[in-house]
């Protein structure tokens, strides 16, 4: 049998009366962090990476074969993504837990083999490097290839949230009194109290990203394409994409941080900030770079 596990409910007082006082209200909110098939128990979360791959593969697949970097049918962009996302995975796992130096020498093996645990910028740096020597190996142009990947990498971020979400894995925000807030008593990392439900506020924005960036790589491809040979746009060239997929991404994780429940640590930031910091300015300097330029590529 198929089953979840962590349905619960909790009653909550309205600031309304009655004769015989406050009046409650019921509500549920359910979490499951994981899947139950027999004696299998499936994380969620993981789950919802492995969906996250599978979309991004989609949209990886149909940009690459509109910029003929390679063809619907070959396994190039299976292999850009297994790949980046197998690495992505350890480099987050790897940046958390030396975050926390100190559990981690107390608690090596706990901290390291534990299910849990990922930071976005580990898992950044990580792809990006595999990302970087796929494309030395499969002699495609970097630049190419992350235009193709940033639409990609926007909607599988967004889709992996869904899982931060499901397992109530300590993602949420601050306490809110909003109407669509949620709690999680039960979730992985248990909150009674109503909060920002931010997995959402990111699932939003990352599909909104990502279809932004399909549209300026629509653009792009369609501007380059009416140049001679050899000559792009100043503001089409390659890497521009990417360019504002950084700008763009840095800039949405740096907003949501500040109702995020994540300690502070650099000059009154939290760790995602001080990264998204890092991804803005890497940004604007490589569409700096671009614009400025040879004008011929």
């Amino acid at each position: 049998m198929l089953s979840s596990l962590s349905r619960t409910d909790a009653t909550l007082t309205t600031e309304g009366t009655t004769s015989q006082g406050p009046r409650p209200i019921r509500y549920t909110r359910a979490v499951i962090p994981f899947l139950h098939i027999g004696p299998i128990a499936i994380p969620t979360f993981g789950l919802m990476v492995a969906v996250a791959m599978i979309a991004a593969y989609y949209v990886l697949r149909a940009d690459m074969a509109r910029r003929q970097i390679a063809d619907k049918k070959s396994a190039t962009a299976e292999i850009f993504i297994v790949v980046p996302a197998l690495a992505g995975i350890a480099g987050a796992k790897l940046y958390h837990v030396l975050e926390t130096p100190r559990e981690l020498f107390a608690h090596p093996a706990e901290m390291l083999l534990s299910r849990y645990g990922l930071a976005w910028f580990g898992g950044l740096i990580g792809g990006f490097a595999a990302w970087v020597l796929l494309a030395r190996a499969q002699k495609v142009s970097l630049l190419e290839s992350l235009d193709a990947g940033s639409a990609a990498a926007a909607m599988g971020y967004g889709v992996g949230r869904v899982g931060c979400l499901l397992s109530g894995d300590g993602d949420y925000g601050v306490p809110t009194s909003l109407p669509w807030g949620m709690s999680f008593p039960n979730g992985l990392v248990p909150t009674s109290e109503r909060v920002h439900p931010t997995p959402i506020y990111e699932l939003i924005v990352a599909c909104v990203i990502a279809w932004v960036l399909w549209r300026l790589g629509t653009l792009q491809i369609a501007a380059r394409a009416s140049q001679k040979a050899g000559s792009t746009p100043r503001w089409w060239r390659p890497g521009s994409v990417f360019a504002i997929y950084l700008l763009l991404t840095g800039s949405a994780r740096f907003m949501v941080e500040f109702i995020r429940i994540n300690p502070r640590s650099f000059f009154g930031l939290t760790n995602a900030q001080a990264a998204s910091v890092v991804s803005v300015v890497v940004g604007a300097i490589l569409w700096w770079s671009i614009a400025r330029g040879p004008r011929r590529a």
